[in-house]
């Protein structure tokens, strides 16, 4: 399953009632609704990141001190990537037993990328679940300032998406995307790795405040 990440995906955070926020949110937890109990939730960081399920952590730093848990039951608190909240936002919503939220450098390979999709493909009884954001340059009042390639770039993410085609996802170049602000590409090149064999669908495509958001689920076929 592939979801973004803005904070405005949570009701507390959000400014008020917005067509584009309501089908946002309702896409991605009829996507993370699949997944079943357990999930591994990758998601892009300043460095390597293992969020074990015992873990909640609050928006706090995105004005609402809202508290999630990464897994039912007692949790010790800890400051927590915005993948990992969203994570454990949308568990709730799902009403999942539990999600590590694994974080991935930023900078890292595409090959290397795809050789953690490889291993991670191999938890056959854990679901994954891919976070991560596309362009942020989409419109001159997007937060990254507009930039004329977002919108082919975004076309062509979605079109990966929609078929599941990871060769494709394999091929974006890490620099165009980290010059478009398109903090899903190592996520993305990871979910590349789990071989082929998927059926994919596109559930929400769209850049409503400048962003590229994509919601899809890969089942196999």
């Amino acid at each position: 399953m592939v979801v973004p990440h803005p904070p405005l995906l949570v009701p507390e955070i959000s400014p008020g009632p917005a067509p584009e926020l309501a089908a946002l949110r309702e896409a991605c937890v009829a996507a993370v609704s699949r997944l079943g109990d357990r999930w591994i939730a990758v998601g892009a960081h300043a460095e390597d990141l293992t969020v074990r399920p015992t873990v909640a952590g609050s928006f706090r730093g995105y004005g609402v001190d809202l508290r999630v848990q990464l897994s039912e039951g007692h949790c010790e608190d800890q400051v927590l990537p915005l993948p990992a909240l969203i994570a454990g936002w949308l568990r709730e919503c799902a009403g999942a037993r539990e999600v590590v939220a694994r974080m991935v450098a930023g900078d890292t390979a595409p090959a290397d990328c795809a050789r953690l999709g490889e291993r991670l493909a191999a938890r056959e009884d854990t679901g994954l679940l891919i976070v991560g954001d596309g362009s942020n340059r989409h419109g001159p009042k997007s937060p990254g300032s507009e930039d004329e390639r977002a919108p082919g770039f975004d076309e062509a993410v979605a079109k990966a998406l929609a078929r599941a085609d990871g060769e494709a996802l394999l091929a974006i170049d890490p620099a165009v995307a980290n010059e478009l602000g398109a903090g899903g590409r190592v996520p993305w090149q990871v979910l590349a790795g789990t071989g082929g064999g998927w059926q994919g669908e596109l559930l929400y495509s769209a850049a409503p405040f400048g962003v590229g958001y994509h919601v899809a689920v890969w089942e196999r076929g």
